[in-house]
């Protein structure tokens, strides 16, 4: 498969993430909320990296990778993505405790509704935000 063809198959599916996540807006599971955001933002932002032609390593943020190979989209969208790399290292840092928890924290008791709607939104951000530039 081209990595063009790839990098559209990851762009369409999370749009429909998007609206998976509702779902757990809806029901009011704010730690799958913010999972699922990071998860969203991952496959968007590498969607992005694979129609651009741009190799990447199996990492859950590619933030860096986005920030050293900025010359390679157009001037305007550079501000933007440095926005939406940041998002994406925000929220890798609660990849596995939103979906785990630890000994001493259960996801369901530690994140909040704000939390949920502002990984929410950073996640409609960047996808919404590709697409529009697609």
């Amino acid at each position: 498969m081209k990595s063009k063809a790839l990098g559209n198959d990851y762009l369409k599916r999370s749009v429909v993430r998007l609206k998976a996540l509702e779902v757990y807006v809806r029901e009011k599971s704010w730690a799958d909320v913010v999972r699922e955001s990071q998860e969203t933002i991952e496959l968007a932002l590498k969607g992005l990296l694979r129609c651009n032609n741009i190799e990447f390593p199996r990492l859950h943020d590619v933030s860096n990778i986005i920030k050293d190979n900025l010359e390679q989209f157009p001037k305007e969208m550079h501000e933007q993505l440095l926005i939406f790399g940041k998002y994406s290292h925000d929220l890798r840092r609660d990849r596995e405790l939103s979906f785990y928890g630890s000994e001493d924290l259960t996801p369901s008791e530690f994140y909040s509704e704000e939390d949920a709607k502002e990984a929410f939104r950073k996640a409609k951000a960047v996808v919404l935000g590709l697409i529009e530039k697609k």
